[in-house]
């Protein structure tokens, strides 16, 4: 018992004059021990240049001026870390027993400087490098590290630039940081502030095994990011490397405003196309960028979606995407209203507000999309599979199957914003309904029937007017039985009287051309019950307006040399006047008995001028001539009379 009285009185009275040698130290020398000991940490070589000042126990601390931790060897650039102040500070208990155990780390407007090689050296892996800097890139260390913590760190008003091999340099200015690590082999809690675009944005991060983290191995990992613009979270796993998995949720109010604040290029998405999201998806990211999303569902603003994508983060993304969805609204994307064309805003003519086609240079890729219904403004579509690609800002819809107005539609649609916005396409109707379609496309209401189209088109402009005044193309129609509305061609004929009244045709054809925003068609032909007609004329698709005259023809009327009478069709599609042309009735209908008429009338005239004035015509000499012929003679007699 003796001895063990004996043995701890030494250890005590060992422990008094080491302690007590070490608060006899001076500040310099204090600092001296705290960078040797970060340098044997780190593997790097740590500095201080200014003035020194001290704090003792139970926390053996310094606060310098001066503080420069160095960069790797393979580094391109300066000092890893350099502050003009900073205070560290150590447990000096921990410290006697061979332990380091720095309780805190305070920088004050540092500049952090981290680099990152593709064969996954990275700058901010240290080793116990025994006073030697070097880096080890083997999975396993060529000696063990000693056990460190780094209780606190606190980071205040920092520049933090990143530099990735084969990546653009990331810099950020105005960085606030805080880590608590108090367990070496423990969880770590990072809470940060950043300002990439002069906005704070704000990032809290709990990593699971943060030494492992910090020496490349994958931890569970729970992230927030907040800024003005909205929320993003991922639980999962990461690594520093840039290895990611996990579940995703990003809560945006303005996705515009959530990729400005991180300094990224800020987009004005139409209104349910992103402009705002709500999207939870399993995530996966690859240290050279490239994004999977699987089991994604995502609510854009009002159109909602599933399904699943890839995505190449370098650059300008590159998409590759399935998507489902069930009512999806893309009128802001064509920029048509709720009423697309039809006749309740004819008064008003097409919308006039410029279409803003910037987010087409958002992305390239494909994207493949199946949907219960689309809405486009101008035409609605029922179940629909199409293929969306992009590239430089060409957007093409390959319509593969389309359920609309009770028929199927095929072909495609373009927009292009590489040069100005254009709109075009080529585009395939069958066994469609007439009215709806001509309603939604051009707000014409008095046409039904079931038939065949096809059109190709092109428009140029920055909005929905514009497009439509300069249209051009052209295209096919071929419709079986139908009627038009507001006027019955069969009273028509027997009594010229055009006021209401509905005509029922078997069926109608023609083709047209489009040219500066005016349909023109000069071959339309309909058969009906009791007679046939023909009709011409063109619909100004910008103006809004027509004028178009239908002839039908009776056939076995007039001694089975029938009977017509153009109709014309003229003014605003809202409300067209209705009215027969009956001087080209009578020029098509009595041609025979207006020249028999003229010709009696001719016969007339000529016997009379015979008897009052004595002319006399000769065999293929017209009456006009005659008359000349006699005045002359006439003239000549009466001059000849003067020299009598």
């Amino acid at each position: 018992m003796k001895w063990i009285l004996r043995i701890i009185g030494a250890l005590v009275l060992v422990a008094v004059l080491v302690v007590g040698g070490v608060l006899m130290l001076p500040a310099e020398r204090i600092a001296k021990i705290a960078t040797d000991q970060l340098s044997k940490i780190t593997g790097r070589n740590v500095s201080v240049s200014g003035d020194v000042s001290m704090t003792l126990w139970p926390v053996l601390g310094v606060t310098a001026e001066g503080l420069e931790v160095g960069n790797a060897a393979w580094a391109k650039e300066g000092a890893m870390l350099s502050t003009a102040q900073a205070a560290i500070g150590v447990d000096a208990g921990a410290l006697l027993r061979g332990e380091i155990r720095i309780t805190n780390i305070e920088a004050q407007s540092p500049t952090i400087r981290l680099e990152s090689r593709k064969d996954g050296r990275a700058s901010w892996q240290f080793t116990d490098g025994a006073g030697a800097a070097q880096i080890e890139t083997e999975t396993t260390p060529a000696r063990a590290p000693r056990p460190v913590t780094i209780e606190r760190l606190v980071i205040r008003d920092a520049t933090l630039i990143y530099d990735a091999e084969g990546a653009d340099l990331v810099s950020y200015s105005g960085v606030d940081l805080s880590l608590d690590w108090p367990d070496a082999s423990g969880p770590a809690q990072i809470s940060a502030a950043v300002r990439p675009a002069g906005e704070r944005v704000a990032v809290d991060a709990n990593i699971g095994n943060f030494a492992g983290f910090l020496g490349g191995e994958v931890q569970p990992v729970g992230l927030a990011l907040e800024t003005k613009g909205g929320t993003a979270r991922l639980d999962g796993r990461a690594s520093l490397q840039g290895a990611v998995a996990g579940r995703i949720d990003l809560d945006l109010k303005s996705t515009g405003g959530f990729l400005a604040s991180l300094g990224l290029a800020a987009i004005d998405l139409p209104q349910g196309l992103g402009r705002s999201a709500d999207v939870q998806a399993d995530l996966t990211l690859t240290p050279d960028r490239r994004l999977a999303l699987r089991e994604m569902t995502a609510d854009l603003g009002g159109n909602r979606m599933t399904g699943a994508a890839d995505i190449d983060l370098n650059g300008v993304p590159q998409i590759n995407a399935q998507l489902n969805a069930g009512v999806l609204d893309l009128k802001p994307l064509t920029g048509g209203g709720s009423d697309g064309g039809g006749s309740g805003s004819a008064s008003a003519g097409w919308p006039t507000d410029r279409i803003d086609a910037s987010g087409l240079a958002a992305f390239n890729g494909a994207i493949s999309l199946r949907a219960d219904s689309i809405d486009l403004g101008a035409l609605k579509l029922g179940a629909t599979r199409t293929l969306l690609t992009n590239d430089r800002s060409r957007m093409v819809f390959e319509l593969r199957e389309v359920q609309a107005y009770d028929g199927q539609f095929k072909g495609e649609f373009v927009m292009n914003n590489r040069s100005g916005l254009s709109v075009g396409g080529k585009l395939r109707a069958g066994a469609v309904q007439m009215k709806p379609l001509l309603t939604d496309l051009a707000g014409l209401t008095r046409f039904t029937g079931q038939g065949d189209a096809e059109v190709s088109f092109l428009g140029v402009g920055q909005s929905v007017d514009a497009i439509m005044r300069s249209l051009s193309g052209q295209g096919a129609l071929n419709v079986g039985r139908g009627s038009i509305e507001g006027i019955d061609l069969d009273d028509l004929l027997g009594n010229f009287d055009v006021q209401g009244g509905t005509t029922v045709f078997d069926s109608l054809s023609g083709t047209f051309a489009i040219e500066k925003g005016v349909l023109r068609n000069n071959d339309l032909r309909m058969l009906l019950p009791n007679f046939d007609a023909s009709g011409a004329g063109q619909v100004d698709l910008g103006g809004r307006t027509l004028d178009y005259t239908i002839t039908p023809r009776a056939l076995r009327v007039n001694r089975d040399r029938g009977l017509a009478v153009p109709v014309r069709i003229y003014g605003p599609w809202a409300d067209p006047k209705v009215q027969p042309d009956l001087k080209a009735a009578l020029d098509l209908n009595f041609k025979e008995e207006r020249e028999r008429v003229e010709d009696r009338a001719k016969e007339k005239l000529e016997q009379k001028l015979q008897e009052e004035l004595g002319v006399v015509r000769q065999e293929g000499q017209s009456v006009e001539e005659a008359v000349k012929d006699r005045l002359e003679d006439k003239l000549k007699e009466e001059l000849f009379k003067i020299f009598d």
